[in-house]
């Protein structure tokens, strides 16, 4: 099977949750089938390491793009062009016209038979319903993420931006799902939340994998009272997590366990995020690291405290597969197949959340027995191996049935 594999926003490094994901995918579906991905690349990123990491692909073309960020120049005019068109603000700024005529002239060639759609992100460089047989892959329900964020804005103004953000973002994630021959969906939830935004849409779910053989438990002695969370500290879902916790969480936890630590872990914490760390005792703030495994394993509890969010934590996964006693918010685990109090405890409101970890941090026993039936549950269900050969599935049966169809 040739596979076109299009994403806006770089692979490598495997610094983010979708990164994570994509890459992984890749790396496997490359074994078997003709892969050619087709992406961007930013300041920080390492198109050539992604080439080296990907050997078994066909090809990999990286194009330069560096997306806009939030406070410049770019992201201002960004911003008030997408105001006069249909597209949300996060949509218009990934419109790359020498990506999208890559992905025509491939698909034109005839030497295509998917195209993968990575992230909602990369659809607005991709022809959706014309030709050759398209895959959304849908990481995340985007449109929730903004209406989650204006729920927890408190600054009239901005709230009222973000709902008109949200609103537009749903009615294209809506049209993109209908346009696409498959939208393909991270869990269970997420793939109801489209049929929901879009009923005549084909939709279905692979779940999140996660490598058990990196992320795995070794034995080494964790610091008893100590608290981690990993994650991408420039993803604003994030930021609000740890800003939340800090101010509403770990005191109760200190005021029962004083000597409480908690170590947040991930690359380019925003400065609201370096100043509330910088105040709060006993927490540090590590910024990039080239492995997060010591971090985790060193972390009596890991948690997962996210109000805002869509899609599914690799980060959940990740600790699980090290045997580590989570706590996690609703949202946190959202679409995730654990079972609260067996592979995780779950807490939704700031004295629930505390008193959860208390209990944890008290009970090592109790943390041994949550940490090793989630170790069992992903190492026997979510391998990136099993989960790939979902994916690929869904790409055969996609190719398959449009190649079935009568033409018109």
């Amino acid at each position: 099977m040739r596979i076109l594999w299009v994403k806006v926003g770089g692979l490598w490094p495997p610094n983010t949750g979708g990164r994570l994901r994509s890459f992984n995918l890749i790396k496997e579906l490359s074994q078997r089938h003709r892969v050619t991905v087709l992406t961007t690349h930013g300041s920080g990123d390492d198109p050539e390491g992604l080439t080296r990491q990907l050997p078994a692909c066909e090809r990999i073309i990286s194009m330069p793009y560096q997306l806009p960020k939030v406070g410049s120049a770019r992201f201002a005019t960004s911003l008030m062009r997408s105001w006069f068109s249909a597209y949300p603000a996060d949509l218009w700024k990934c419109r790359v016209a020498p990506l999208a005529n890559e992905v025509k002239r491939r698909i034109d060639s005839g030497s295509v038979d998917v195209c993968i759609a990575d992230f909602l992100a990369a659809a607005p460089n991709v022809p959706l319903g014309d030709g050759v047989p398209v895959l959304l892959f849908e990481h995340n329900v985007e449109h929730l993420i903004w209406q989650r964020m204006s729920e927890h804005e408190r600054r009239p103004w901005r709230r009222f931006l973000l709902k008109i953000e949200s609103a537009k973002m749903r009615r294209w994630e809506a049209e993109a799902c209908r346009r696409a021959n498959l939208t393909l969906a991270v869990s269970e939830i997420d793939r109801g939340l489209f049929e929901q935004i879009a009923p005549q849409a084909r939709t279905a779910a692979v779940p999140t994998g996660v490598d058990t053989a990196y992320f795995t438990p070794d034995g080494a002695p964790t610091a008893d009272h100590s608290l981690v969370f990993t994650g991408s500290l420039d993803w604003y879902p994030n930021e609000d997590a740890i800003v939340y916790f800090l101010n509403e969480i770990l005191p109760a936890i200190r005021a029962a366990v004083p000597d409480t630590t908690f170590t947040v872990v991930g690359r380019n914490p925003t400065p609201r995020l370096r100043t509330a760390c910088a105040k709060a005792p006993g927490v540090g703030l590590t910024g990039t690291v080239e492995d997060v495994r010591p971090y985790v394993r060193n972390g009596a509890v890991f948690v997962v405290p996210l109000r805002i969010g869509s899609g599914t934590r690799l980060k959940i996964f990740e600790a699980l597969s090290m045997a580590k006693a989570v706590v996690s918010t609703t949202v946190g685990a959202e679409g995730l197949t654990l079972t609260p109090g067996a592979h995780f405890l779950q807490a939704d409101t700031p004295d629930e959340f505390a008193r959860a970890v208390i209990s944890l941090l008290r009970d090592p026993v109790r943390r041994d027995v949550l940490g090793q039936a989630a170790r069992q549950l992903v190492e026997t269900h979510y391998s990136w191996p099993q989960v790939s050969r979902q994916f690929e599935a869904h790409c055969e049966a996609l190719r398959g049935q449009v190649a079935s169809e009568p033409k018109a």
